[in-house]
C-alpha cells in the first residue's frame, strides 16, 4: 500500500522515465510528421493549453496584499533573472574548458534563464510556515515576468534555433503564451465561483500535456543517429545541478539574514525557494519555441528535467531545518519579573515586568 502511494504522489517523475522510454522503444511515432504531428499538437495546441490553464489558475485577484513589500519581490525577481544566469554563465566559462557535453552545458544555462515555478515554491513555503503571499506573488509575478525576460535571455546567452528568425519566435511566444494567458485570466473572472468550489485539477492538466512534450521531444533525439550522450557528462552534470541548488539556497539565506536586510525569518523562506527554484512546465514549451528544429534540443532540455525534481527532493528534505531555524528565531518574548524595592512600604516588594526579546 506504501508503494502505491508513493508511486501515486510521484506519478509525475514515474511519467517522465516512461515518456523517454517510449520514445526510445518507439521514436517515429512523435517526431515531426509522424503519427502524433506535434509541429501542430506540441508546437501550438499543447504550448497554449498549458499557458490557458495557467491563466484559469493564477489567483491574481489575491496578491495585491503582497505587493506593499517591493524591496522583498525586487530581491526575489533580480536573483531570479538576473543574478542567477549571470552567474550560471560565468561558471560555465570554467566549465567550457572540461570533456562535459557542450549541449549540456548550454542546457544548465537555459536552467538559470528559467522564471520561478507556480506552484513547488509555494507549497515548500506553506510547509514551513513562511511568507505564503510573497511566495504566491513572486511565483505568479515571475511567471508573468518570464513570458517577456526568459526568451531574451535564452536568445542572449545561447542564440536561437538558425532555422527560426527572431521575429517569429516572439510572435510564436505570443500567440501560444500570451493570449491564451490572457484569454485564460479574462475566463477566470466569469467563472471564478465554479472554479472555487470544484477545484480543478490544474497541475495534472498541465504535467499531463508537458509528458506529451517531453515525450515527442525525445522522440526527435532518438531518431537522431549523430547524437550520443555519454554517461559521464550525464554524472557531473547532476552533481553539478546539486551543487548550484545548494550554493543558492545558502547564498540566499545569508543574503536575507543579515542584520539590515530587513527581512524577517518568514521572508527569508520565500526568498529561499522562490529565489532558486525554476519553472518546468513553462521552460520546456519555451525551448521548443525558441529552440524550434534544432537537432540538440533534448540534450539542451536534460538539465531542466534534472533540476525539476531535484529541487523539490532537496526543498523537502530541508523543510524541518529551516522550519525549526525560522520557529527558533520567532519565540514569543519572555517576561522576567525584578524586585523593586517600594519607598511606601519598605518592608515589601513589588516587581516589575521587564520583557526580553533575546
Amino acid at each position: 500500500m506504501r508503494l502505491l502511494e508513493r508511486m501515486r504522489k510521484e506519478w509525475f517523475m514515474i511519467g517522465i522515465v516512461l515518456a523517454i522510454a517510449g520514445a526510445k522503444l518507439k521514436p517515429s511515432v512523435g517526431v515531426n510528421g509522424g503519427p502524433l504531428k506535434p509541429e501542430i499538437t506540441v508546437s501550438y495546441i499543447a504550448v497554449a493549453t498549458i499557458f490557458f490553464n495557467s491563466g484559469l489558475s493564477l489567483k491574481t485577484e489575491e496578491l495585491t496584499s503582497a505587493l506593499v513589500h517591493i524591496r522583498l519581490h525586487l530581491f526575489i525577481q533580480i536573483f531570479t533573472l538576473a543574478f542567477f544566469p549571470a552567474t550560471i554563465w560565468l561558471f560555465l566559462q570554467l566549465l567550457s574548458i572540461t570533456p562535459i557535453n557542450e549541449w549540456l552545458l548550454k542546457g544548465l544555462q537555459t536552467v538559470g534563464c528559467m522564471p520561478p515555478p507556480v506552484s513547488s515554491a509555494v507549497i515548500l513555503t506553506k510547509a514551513v510556515g513562511g511568507n505564503e503571499a510573497a511566495a504566491i506573488f513572486n511565483s505568479a509575478f515571475g511567471s508573468f515576468l518570464g513570458i517577456v525576460i526568459t526568451p531574451v535571455l535564452l536568445l542572449l546567452f545561447l542564440g536561437s534555433s538558425s532555422s527560426v528568425p527572431f521575429t517569429s519566435i516572439f510572435s510564436q511566444l505570443f500567440m501560444t503564451v500570451v493570449v491564451p494567458l490572457i484569454i485564460g485570466q479574462i475566463v477566470r473572472r466569469y467563472i471564478k465561483d465554479w472554479l472555487e468550489r470544484t477545484k480543478p485539477p490544474f497541475g495534472a492538466v498541465s504535467s499531463c500535456v508537458l509528458l506529451m512534450i517531453i515525450y515527442t521531444t525525445f522522440c526527435d533525439t532518438f531518431s537522431n543517429p549523430n547524437i550520443d550522450l555519454d554517461k559521464f557528462s550525464l554524472v557531473l552534470v547532476l552533481f553539478i545541478i546539486f551543487s548550484i541548488q545548494l550554493s543558492f539556497m545558502f547564498l540566499t539565506f545569508i543574503s536575507s539574514t543579515r542584520n539590515n536586510s530587513g527581512f524577517t525569518p518568514a521572508d527569508t523562506v520565500a526568498i529561499i525557494f522562490c529565489s532558486t527554484h525554476k519553472s518546468l512546465t513553462l521552460g520546456i514549451p519555451m525551448l521548443k519555441i525558441v529552440f524550434a528544429g534544432h537537432e540538440h534540443l533534448s540534450l539542451i532540455s536534460v538539465p531542466l528535467l534534472i533540476y525539476h525534481p531535484v529541487q523539490i527532493l532537496l526543498g523537502s528534505v530541508l523543510v524541518p531545518t529551516i522550519k525549526s531555524w525560522m520557529v527558533s528565531r520567532q519565540k514569543p518574548p519572555v517576561q522576567i519579573r525584578e524586585p523593586l524595592s517600594n519607598l511606601n512600604n519598605p518592608e515589601g516588594l513589588e516587581y516589575s515586568v521587564r520583557i526580553d526579546h533575546t
